[in-house]
């Protein structure tokens, strides 16, 4: 709801910077020009003006809590399917709630329009240039699809699920369920990691240790039992294990995928009770904590 206010608190100071000072100041934006340019304001237009930014608020609302409810009730396969479209469907109300304010105040005819044009460019350069290179920088990222709503993205140290799409950043919810919004402009100049690219499942590496003397056959064969027989496992996709020695111990990675990508802290705490317990009734041996000189 702040953020909402801030728009339109900054909507205000750039409306006066356009119609005022900017006219001003710019040749080719004269008196009457500005008078062209602008509709008779009353009471009337007001009231119109206060109830569009309401109803396109409450819809806004509508929109986060209606596509949130139906996408937790319906079969986990259409979930992301529904949560993807909240940023297409919140990016119509603004669209067109803009258009009416615009033709609301101005008179948009031809000429009009490109004196309109340069002056709006002028005030958001002027005014809020912050906040408009996020909004063009969201505008983007909607073409451009590097994340989606329900993905898992890390973004600088932030890591989580993407639960709300904004007009100035994106909302992602931490594994220890913390709300991290994000500006878009940030994603400009910051790499992006998607875990899962708008699919369901995401790939899970768990890292073992066990000393050099260990059987690694049975080790190995011990975690393709405990990836395959987890009942949160993607039986459909891949499971792999990779070996890396180190100096002081062999390094497994076990790489599987969980049914649903939002068990991914669950699946991986499961394949390790599994194969703690496993490891420990064939007596697998681990790596003695290693000294300076083996780091």
């Amino acid at each position: 709801m702040v953020e909402h206010f801030t728009m339109v608190d900054a909507v205000s100071q750039g409306w006066l910077l356009a119609t005022q000072g900017l006219m001003a100041q710019t040749p080719t934006i004269d008196a009457e020009t500005a008078n062209r340019l602008l509709k008779p304001f009353s009471l009337k237009v007001a009231v119109q003006a206060i109830l569009a930014v309401l109803l396109s608020y409450g819809l806004l609302l509508s929109i986060r809590s209606l596509i949130n409810a139906i996408s937790e009730k319906v079969p986990r396969r259409f979930r992301l399917i529904i949560k993807q479209s909240m940023p297409f469907l919140k990016a119509l109300v603004l669209v067109f709630t803009i258009g009416y304010l615009l033709n609301l105040f101005f008179n948009l005819n031809g000429p009009n329009l490109i004196a309109l044009t340069g002056t709006i460019a002028l005030a958001l350069g002027f005014a809020f240039k912050d906040y408009a290179s996020s909004i063009v920088a969201g505008l983007v990222n909607l073409v451009e699809g590097p994340f989606r709503m329900g993905d898992r993205v890390q973004i600088g140290e932030h890591y989580g699920e993407v639960v709300d799409y904004g007009l100035r950043g994106l909302m992602i919810q931490t594994p220890d369920d913390n709300a991290v919004t994000i500006p878009h402009s940030t994603t400009w100049t910051s790499p992006i990691s998607n875990a899962n690219s708008g699919q369901l499942e995401a790939q899970v590496a768990t890292e073992f240790y066990f000393a050099h003397d260990a059987n690694i056959e049975q080790v190995v064969d011990i975690l393709y039992q405990a990836a395959y027989s987890s009942r949160y496992t993607q039986l459909k996709l891949p499971v792999v294990v990779v070996a890396k020695e180190e100096p002081w111990s062999t390094r497994l990675r076990l790489k599987a995928y969980p049914m649903d990508a939002r068990d991914e802290f669950i699946y991986k705490t499961d394949l390790i009770l599994r194969i703690k317990k496993a490891c420990a009734r064939q007596k697998i041996p681990y790596p003695q904590a290693p000294n300076a000189s083996q780091l």
